[in-house]
């Protein structure tokens, strides 16, 4: 069979083939060319940041700005350019090297050139690179998503923030919520995360092959090299992992998958719990007229959107999973397993971006069937049940669990049985009007006034 370029009709990978276009925009921090150019910039950064500490040659702004044009120009040539190096030296990170001197020669920085890379190891490169690329894709495209989600959230909250609805715990009817205040506990659990993740505190390594900074101290024996390490990285938003081998453990970089995995598993609840709703038409999904459901029942309107938010959680998670199972371990001093394992990552960010991208889009296509909601709720007056038996607990009535039980459980009542219950109890007759005012459309507790706590509170966390 002829061997076909690469294009979204044939990428092996479904984030470069089927999805290409909604993940598009994680290209330019998680690819081959992004690490190039996210290499470059700590090398560059690193020449400065010696000039600045005065171990070479003081730079003006114009070295300066050159320097930086490195990176901040950095072109598909460019990262060709260091493939064809990779190539002869195959070695990545030494090729990120040379094509810098190559770049620098001829240039008024053509005496520094020995000074790119100097004492480090590929990996106070890689690593930084690695959390920059993370912390940057991060800022710049994925919690941005993961803030509309939220915002959508919040907006179906406040619409249906006083519509009753039968609850189920166990897949069985249980005491009424409103629809809003349910949207409103995904929300506030988002925001939450939400939270987390911008605070999150993305470290940095820079102390050469074994971590103890062998080379810079033998060059320069009176430099502190540990407060170097700390400038250095913490100019770069990294903050300074000190005690390392040759690389940075990653145990703070397993916190960070457990967070998007966490941040996952809230968005497949919701799907889920969404999915169900859709099932029992208490939300119906508004037709696309030229989209069919079904290559036979021309009728169907399918969930799609919720699916295939699930279904991506459940490859982003499998990989999120993979590799806290492994990243935090490394033989000795180093072995190569992480590289191979980190090239990954944004696999992992892309299916998670998709998911969020889904679940809000199957969020505009739904809205709530108020008519099946009150007729679902209707049909179960035994959740009153539950209210009986506690006033009457309070009244002092004998075993009102267990003669409540007698009426309702595996039976099905009427809201008359349960009013011809409540004429048979020895109770004032102000406790028996009491009991009848409660009706399955107002025993919905505080549900409105919690939407509303967690609304107040969402926004405050956001302000944070």
């Amino acid at each position: 069979m002829e061997e076909l370029p690469l294009t979204e009709l044939t990428a092996v990978s479904p984030i470069d083939g089927r999805y290409g276009s909604r993940t598009k925009e994680l290209r330019a921090y998680f690819s081959e060319y992004a690490l190039q150019r996210y290499r470059t910039k700590i090398e560059v950064e690193y020449l400065i940041a010696l000039s600045e500490w005065h171990l070479v040659r003081g730079l003006n702004d114009v070295e300066r700005d050159m320097l930086r044009d490195k990176y901040s120009s950095f072109s598909l040539a460019t990262g060709e350019a260091i493939k064809g190096h990779e190539k002869i030296t195959n070695h990545d990170v030494k090729a990120v090297e040379y094509e810098i001197k190559e770049r620098l020669k001829g240039s008024n920085l053509e005496d520094l050139l020995e000074m790119v890379h100097f004492g480090l190891t590929s990996y106070d490169i890689n690593d930084n690179a690695l959390y920059l690329m993370i912390k940057e894709g991060m800022e710049s495209v994925y919690v941005p998503k993961l803030i509309e989600l939220e915002k959508r959230l919040v907006d179906f909250a406040k619409q249906y923030r006083e519509l009753p609805m039968l609850a189920r715990t166990h897949g069985q009817p249980a005491s009424p919520t409103t629809l809003g205040k349910e949207f409103s506990v995904f929300a506030y659990r988002l925001a939450k995360e939400i939270c987390q993740l911008q605070d999150f505190k993305y470290p940095g390594k820079l102390n050469c092959a074994t971590g103890n900074y062998n080379a810079l101290q033998a060059a320069f024996p009176l430099v502190s090299w540990p407060d170097f390490s700390e400038d250095f990285l913490g100019n770069l938003g990294l903050e300074p992992s000190l005690i390392t081998t040759q690389i940075e453990p990653h145990d703070k970089l397993v916190e960070w998958f457990q967070l998007m995995t966490r941040i996952n598993n809230i968005v497949t609840d919701f799907d889920q719990d969404v999915w169900r709703y859709i099932s029992d038409d208490w939300i119906v999904q508004k037709p696309k007229k030229e989209e069919v459901g079904s290559s036979t029942m021309p009728h169907k309107i399918n969930p799609i959107d919720f699916e295939n938010s699930e279904g991506n959680v459940v490859v982003a998670n499998g990989l999120f999973s993979a590799f806290v199972s492994r990243l935090q371990q490394s033989r000795l001093q180093r072995d190569l397993v992480d590289s191979t394992i980190t090239r990954n990552v944004g696999v992992a960010v892309a299916h998670s971006l998709l998911a969020v991208k889904s679940t809000i889009g199957g969020l505009g296509k739904i809205s709530a069937n108020e008519q099946e909601i009150e007729k679902a709720l209707s049909e179960h007056p035994e959740i009153l049940s539950e209210a009986y038996q506690t006033i009457l607990r309070r009244e002092g009535v004998e075993m009102p669990y267990e003669r409540l039980k007698e009426l309702t459980r595996g039976k099905k009542v009427s809201l008359a049985d349960m009013h011809t219950f409540i004429d048979t109890l020895d109770i004032p007759y102000s406790v028996k009007t009491e009991l009848k005012r409660i009706l399955p459309e107002n025993y919905i507790g505080i549900a409105p006034g919690l939407v509303d706590i967690a609304l107040t509170d969402i926004d405050a966390l956001i302000k944070k």
